[in-house]
């Protein structure tokens, strides 16, 4: 049985993420994790809140709440929605965690033993008005590289640089807006990443089979400029991983946690361990580490394009640098930016829907055929309400619910809710079948291929496909002379529903889940041979006609969402 181990992006802390986080990471990853399961892999699927760093003091700040007790309440809320949207997370864990402490400070201790971790006395920016220094987020400017106004102090948020605070043109306190700054002198740990520059590149020059915006960003931060340079990984902030060498104090360094951008892929490896501990699993190393049995795991990353310098590089680093045996990612799944109405989605900004708002509105499935049918995997993606209206209601309710409806209720006036007898399988079937057939294995390629889009199109192929067999076939009509043919045509189409259902629930889990269920059956095995798969439901068996399967989004109701939705949250 193949094994993959998935871990979507760690989405931070401090509040409740849009729709363009949703897409750029964990949305894809569920898709991609329930389609491994369906084809009978062993999966490992994990995920958490990314807890430390200064988004996390801030947004505590701003709420007026202890930083611990903020982060606890928001890791439930974001656990809530992640299930609101069916994300199948084996375990969603919290960076926070004392297994997450512990690999820290261990890999710390280890990069240490090896002679990749230098201290060096650096200057940083001292807010005189706060009465501290400001690292990271604490301070914001204008991006030397591309001028956005509202660049933060560890990396431009429009064109993804990473920055020390002491790059940025007119800097000011992100915590009073002061710009009573100085710079002073403190001491940090570093990341010696240039010592592995070659070994990254020959890795990095391994992976002919990645996504081209995956290996483009992680080459320009290679070789551009100056090249791959060393990295700090310590923090003058309260809340954090505290900075140990193992399991040892670090001299000088009392009082300093670990970067958040050096604790928070580590939580990859702690959740598994997080996952065991909870009782979920057992025996997480053979997960992580090769010498332990993770020799034949497939790792696949899910991230927005802006974290990829930190997956392709930093934490690849921190691994290699170990001398460890632990697993290294094999396939990373970078993703552009999704846009919103002619603007950014922005959680710091709080422009866009958020993805409480967006359940409150609408059934989870809605969204996920909607965002993963426009996964912005070539370029940037825009949402707009009018094209959002008019693809959910084509796709889901014209195409897929109108067939589940037409089939089901005509079988009903006809025969009861049962599928028909009927005679022998038409040619009309039989072509469908065929059809169906060489679109299976296109939509399985472009599946194994994480190749989102495509994929998504394939399946919306598929559910043409039933309807206009149907429209061709018109049973309605057939039934006046030949109702056993006419039965026939039927019995196809109730199986199809099921085959539909098996093959939609990566996409729309939900309503695949109420597709099976009103056709009183739990038989979800992948498909393989439609010949065959399009049989499992015998004469005489016994189904629901459902309620309607996707409402559609008036145009009053779209025109009231992009009112109330106009692109800044309170």
């Amino acid at each position: 049985m193949p094994r993959t181990l998935i871990t979507s992006a760690i989405p931070y802390i401090n509040g409740i993420k849009h729709l363009g986080n949703l897409v750029g990471s964990q949305l894809p990853a569920d898709l991609y994790a329930r389609y491994c399961r369906a084809r009978g892999d062993e999966v490992l699927f994990l995920c958490a809140t990314d807890e430390h760093g200064t988004p996390a003091e801030l947004a505590a700040a701003k709420a007026g709440k202890p930083v611990d007790e903020f982060c606890a309440e928001m890791h439930e809320v974001q656990a809530a929605i992640g299930a609101g949207f069916g994300l199948s997370f084996d375990h969603f864990g919290r960076s926070s965690s004392p297994q997450n402490h512990r690999l820290t400070q261990h890999f710390a201790g280890a990069l240490a033993a090896n002679g990749l971790i230098a201290e060096v006395s650096e200057k940083q920016v001292y807010s005189n008005a706060d009465g501290r220094f400001l690292p990271d987020r604490y301070i914001e400017g204008t991006c030397p590289n591309c001028g956005y106004d509202k660049a933060r102090g560890d990396q431009c948020e429009n064109c993804t640089k990473q920055l020390d605070p002491t790059d940025l043109i007119n800097p000011r306190s992100a915590i009073s807006g002061s710009t009573d700054l100085e710079v002073r002198e403190t001491k940090h740990l570093y990341l010696k990443q240039r010592s592995l520059r070659d070994e990254l590149s020959r890795w990095i020059d391994s992976k002919a089979d990645w996504p081209v915006l995956t290996t483009s960003i992680a080459r320009k931060w290679l070789n551009d400029g100056d090249g791959l340079q060393d990295r700090g990984i310590t923090r003058d902030l309260h809340w954090g991983v505290p900075v140990k060498k193992g399991t040892e104090d670090w001299p000088g360094m009392e009082g300093k946690v670990f970067y958040v951008w050096f604790d928070a892929p580590i939580e990859y490896i702690a959740c598994a361990e997080e996952w065991q501990d909870a009782g979920k699993g057992s025996d997480w190393e053979r997960w992580w580490r090769t010498d332990k049995g993770a020799e034949d795991v497939r790792y696949v990353q899910f991230m927005g394009k802006d974290n990829v310098p930190f997956h392709t590089l930093s934490f690849p680093a921190t691994i290699l640098g170990s001398g460890e045996p632990w697993k290294l990612v094999d396939y990373i799944k970078s993703f552009n930016y999704l846009n919103y109405e002619g603007g950014q989605f922005s959680t710091s900004q709080g422009r866009g829907v958020f993805q409480d708002q967006a359940l409150e509105i609408l059934p989870a499935d809605y969204w996920r055929w909607w965002l993963l049918s426009h996964a912005p995997e070539s370029s940037d993606t825009e949402f707009t309400w009018e094209t959002f209206q008019q693809d959910v209601n084509k796709d889901l309710a014209d195409v897929l619910g109108n067939f589940v409806s037409r089939v089901t209720k005509f079988c009903r006036s006809k025969w009861g809710e049962e599928v028909p007898a009927g005679g022998a399988l038409s040619e009309r079937g039989k072509a469908l079948i065929d059809d169906l057939q060489g679109k299976l294995a296109d939509y399985t390629a472009q599946m194994d291929a994480i190749e989102v889009r495509r994929a998504a199109a394939t399946l919306r192929s598929m559910w043409v496909a039933g309807n206009e067999f149907l429209q061709s076939a018109a049973p309605w009509t057939t039934f006046k002379q030949d109702p056993e043919a006419a039965a026939a045509d039927v019995r196809l189409a109730l199986n199809l529903i099921r085959v539909y259902a098996v093959l939609s629930a990566p996409f729309i889990p939900f309503s695949a889940e109420r597709m099976l269920a009103d056709m009183r059956t739990d038989e979800a095995a992948w498909p393989t041979d439609l010949s065959a798969a399009l049989t499992a439901l015998p004469a005489g068996h016994a189904f629901t006609v459902p309620e309607v399967l996707f409402a559609k989004i008036a145009d009053e109701t779209r025109e009231d969402w992009a009112a109330r939705f106009s692109g800044i949250r309170s």
